[in-house]
This record gives C-alpha cells, sequence and structure tokens, in this order.
C-alpha cells in the first residue's frame, strides 16, 4: 500500500487561500499503475472572477483523467478551487489553467476538463479541453473526445 506520509493537508485544518495558489496541490501514489481507469472529479461549486467586471462566475468544473503513477489529492484540489474565487481569469483560461497544472502535478495518461459555467448575459460558456499524455496512445482518443463535445450542445448539463 502507499506512504501517505508526503500528504500535508489532509486531516489537517488548512487555511483557504485567497488568489490563485497551485502550490497547495498534493498527490499521492497511484496504488494501481498497472491498470488504466478513470477518476471523475465533480466540482460543482466552483467561482471566479471575471477579469473585466470583476463579478462573480459561478460553475461546474468536470475533472476526468485516467492516472499513471501519481493522483491528485481530493482537499488540496478543493483549496486549490477555491484559489479562483478572488482571480480574474476568462472561462475558457480557467479551464486550461487546471488542466496544464494538473498536467504539471500528475503527468496523467489522459486528462480532461470542462467548465459548465452558469450563464451571465444570457450566454453559458463551456469550454472543454483535453490533453493525453504520447507515451500512452491516448491521443486519437484525446481528438474524438475534444470533437465529441460539438454533439453534446442539446444535452441536459448545457441547458443551464
Amino acid at each position: 500500500m502507499s506512504n501517505h506520509d508526503e500528504l500535508t493537508i489532509l486531516g489537517s485544518k488548512a487555511a483557504i487561500p485567497t488568489d490563485y495558489a497551485p502550490q497547495v496541490l498534493e498527490t499521492f501514489e497511484n496504488a494501481h499503475p498497472d491498470r488504466d481507469y478513470l477518476v471523475t472529479l465533480r466540482c460543482p461549486e466552483f467561482t471566479t472572477l471575471c477579469p473585466i467586471t470583476g463579478q462573480p462566475d459561478f460553475g461546474t468544473l468536470l475533472i476526468n483523467y485516467i492516472p499513471d503513477k501519481r493522483m491528485v489529492e481530493s482537499k488540496s484540489l478543493k483549496l486549490y478551487l477555491f484559489s479562483f474565487r478572488n482571480h480574474g481569469d476568462f472561462h475558457e483560461d480557467v479551464t486550461n489553467i487546471i488542466m496544464n497544472d494538473l498536467i504539471e502535478l500528475m503527468q496523467p495518461k489522459y486528462i480532461e476538463v470542462k467548465g459548465l459555467f452558469v450563464p451571465r448575459g444570457g450566454i453559458a460558456i463551456h469550454p472543454y479541453a483535453n490533453w493525453a499524455n504520447p507515451e500512452f496512445g491516448y491521443a486519437e482518443r484525446a481528438v474524438e473526445r475534444l470533437f465529441a463535445q460539438l454533439g453534446d450542445l442539446g444535452s441536459a448539463d448545457n441547458q443551464r
């Protein structure tokens, strides 16, 4: 079994970051690196700020990944996502920043991040970004998943 001594946030009261804080992210060892499996993280209370108006934007973030050797620890992810509450970036930027930070952190086999932002001004924005580690052969699947998002325009999740 994995040694979890490297986790510093889990099990203790942690300070909530007040601005973008990728340094709070922590990982632990994947106990099943020999098997491909999907981890889904649904974050229904994500908030960030419009970089122009400073108004809050609310949404749900969906993070799916196939781990390799390391996995993101969920409490550290929660604190990291909280760090966007006072941070101003467009929805598309936030989605890509989160994906890039998780790639750097874990080096997963595959990852995708989708933002389902609540409409403001009558327009809902749903950015989607994905990445496949070239070592594991998911590149073709990543392209398929990217273009499959076009078919999701009528789904219930996209009607918010």
